[in-house]
């Protein structure tokens, strides 16, 4: 086993540790968009059946469905604010 041999070996196993972070740092990116999605749409409905008693809602539209999926709570936020203002 020459010097190269265990060069290359030890440049497969960096590489294979870099690659194994990044398919974690993926991972957990696409679970906070999953978690976002799941509550920004449930509050979607939750403003539009509550605030419908006191005059407030959301149209659902796939717009508004995208901002309340990636930002969540503020997304929704963003949205009364943005509602109000124009």
């Amino acid at each position: 086993m020459g010097f190269g041999s265990i060069f290359a070996f030890i440049f497969g196993l960096f590489l294979l540790y870099i690659i194994g972070i990044l398919l974690v740092i993926l991972i957990k990116i696409i679970i906070k968009l999953i978690v976002n999605g799941v509550l920004g749409g449930i509050l979607l409905l939750i403003v539009n059946l509550i605030g419908g008693l006191i005059g407030i809602s959301i149209v659902i539209n796939p717009l508004t469905a995208i901002i309340a999926g990636i930002f969540g709570i503020p997304g929704i936020v963003l949205l009364l604010i943005m509602q109000n203002i124009l």
